[in-house]
């Protein structure tokens, strides 16, 4: 019985999804959509999304209190791989979504890859700039 047991295991050990997660999660604010299969876009959705959540909150206390800005951006810097992306997550990410309340990424789906038919889907961020 799978109670109370969250996430995918994707095949793989645990340091490797948590590694493959950070990189992708990395990726996707880089270049704000990548192509991936339908499991790993599904395992890192939730992930994106609370940090972009985690950007706001900071952007938004950081106006009162700048050490709990401080406190969000070395939250995001342990989740993710780049100095610049954490920038880049609550420069312009944060801001872009200030009054939208949630869902923040889009999956829409390519169909099957052709080596072994693997749904394939792009994940992106919405109200692209």
């Amino acid at each position: 019985m799978r109670h109370r047991v969250a996430g995918k295991k994707l095949n793989r050990s645990m340091a490797h999804r948590k590694a493959l997660r950070r990189n992708l999660i990395t990726e996707l604010f880089r270049h704000e959509q990548i192509r991936t299969t339908r499991a790993k876009a599904q395992a890192i959705r939730g992930h994106a999304e609370k940090l972009i959540t985690l950007a706001k909150r900071g952007v938004l206390a950081g106006e009162e209190d700048p050490a709990k800005e401080v406190h969000a951006r070395r939250l995001a810097a342990a989740r993710l791989n780049d100095p610049k992306v954490v920038q880049k997550l609550f420069n312009e990410l944060a801001p872009r979504y200030e009054s939208r309340p949630g869902g923040y990424t889009r999956i829409l789906n390519l169909g099957a890859r052709k080596g072994d038919a693997a749904p394939m889907v792009i994940i992106e961020l919405v109200e692209e700039d």
